[in-house]
């Protein structure tokens, strides 16, 4: 009779121990007014599969799978998206600011922040990182908060104030740091819950102490050194202070190689140094390229097919020359060779100055030898203005 008892007390300190230990996902089925945290139940993990994927995107298009199922209501138009995206990177470094947690930008948001201090027009993509040991703290405070913000947090002169409420929602599959099965590699989202767009945040950790020591990966297998990383530098970014790795230009060379870094036209956009802007071209100027390239194109295969010609010419009038018996000149032949080598070099693009960007195979073996890294770049809006800074020759 005495077992019933003891097995309902197991069963409740089995409770207060996962509620205690385990990181519990939020309960999005209500919004609270301030910093409430939700939960529920994690999800199942099986020996065959891993994780069960915790974050859905509706799918169907690529631009579709840059939303969160949860609050998508149908893709945003070119300015809305801008707008969003703007307002939801800017409320992430107010929070992260206030709550005094460190965090930094990557990928393709790090590029955007090379050129002008500002999110690339055509990115549909938002990429921030954090240490693991970060990660691990954001999902036992702070998993399932809603950050009331407004636009005058960051920019008291903005008028009207904007006022939007994001959500802080932490993958539960943290507790892992090996890739899996891959449907988990996004440790936690910064989700805008009026339209479903989000900031994909990764933790970096030293998965192999022992083996590579000072080497931080994430679960997409992007490695980091420590003196890549740290110490990191203070900057601007969207009109809020943001944080960069140290060894930013080297990150991006890496990533993206160094044209990334010189090419200033790409997706439909181009790139005006006089404002320090990316403008979105025209539909008229879009059709004149494409009528450019269409007629370049048509040269190309009309030179191609006249030299085709000439050629099938002199190889018949050889042959004829041979069968009247009369020496066929040796010369003919490397005239034409010529005629082929200079015809190809003509259709080459021109050659480009090369490019010149830091990227040493090993770090140095001091920091760079600016007295304060972090002041400088608050001086400056973007890593393109760093390296006019520091007088290296980087014409864009």
């Amino acid at each position: 009779m005495r077992i019933r008892p003891v097995l309902l007390s197991l069963a409740l300190l089995s409770d207060l121990l996962v509620e205690a230990f385990l990181i519990n996902p939020p309960n999005h089925q209500s919004i609270s007014a301030s910093l409430t945290k939700r939960r529920k139940k994690k999800p199942p993990k099986t020996p065959a599969d891993g994780w069960a994927k915790y974050f859905h995107e509706p799918g169907g298009t690529d631009l579709s799978n840059h939303y969160d199922s949860r609050y998508e209501h149908g893709i945003l138009s070119y300015e809305e998206k801008q707008d969003s995206q703007v307002h939801i990177m800017r409320a992430y470094l107010d929070f992260f600011k206030k709550n005094n947690i460190e965090t930094w930008l990557a990928h393709g948001t790090l590029l955007g922040w090379w050129w002008n201090g500002k999110m690339l027009p055509w990115d549909w993509d938002i990429d921030t990182q954090v240490s693991g040991p970060t990660l691990m703290f954001l999902g036992k405070h702070f998993n399932g908060s809603i950050y009331e913000y407004n636009s005058a947090d960051s920019d008291p002169d903005l008028q009207p104030v904007v006022e939007r409420q994001y959500l802080l929602d932490v993958n539960p599959a943290i507790v892992e740091r090996d890739r899996g099965n891959g449907d988990n590699v996004i440790d936690a989202r910064w989700i805008d819950i009026r339209n479903g767009l989000y900031i994909d945040v990764t933790g970096l950790s030293e998965t192999e102490p022992l083996d590579q020591p000072g080497v931080w990966s994430c679960k997409n297998y992007h490695h980091y050194r420590t003196t890549d990383l740290y110490p990191m530098r203070e900057t601007m970014f969207e009109g809020v202070v943001a944080k960069v790795p140290y060894a930013y230009d080297r990150i991006l060379a890496e990533e993206y190689q160094e044209k990334a870094l010189v090419v200033t036209e790409y997706e439909g956009h181009k790139w005006h140094p006089d404002i320090k802007e990316w403008i979105k071209k025209t539909p008229d100027e879009i059709k004149q390229e494409r009528l450019s390239r269409q007629q370049a194109r048509r040269k190309k295969q009309e030179e191609k097919a006249q030299r085709n010609k000439d050629k099938e010419e002199k190889e018949k009038a050889e042959q004829e020359a041979k069968e009247k018996g009369e020496a066929v000149p040796d010369e003919g032949k490397k005239d034409e060779k010529e005629e082929e080598h200079s015809a190809d070099q003509g259709i080459k693009e021109p050659e480009k100055e090369p490019i010149k960007v830091k990227r040493n195979a090993e770090p140095d073996p001091e920091p760079d030898p600016e007295p304060v890294a972090e002041l400088e770049l608050m001086r400056e809006s973007s890593g393109l203005a760093h390296l006019r800074h520091r007088h290296l020759d980087y014409i864009v």
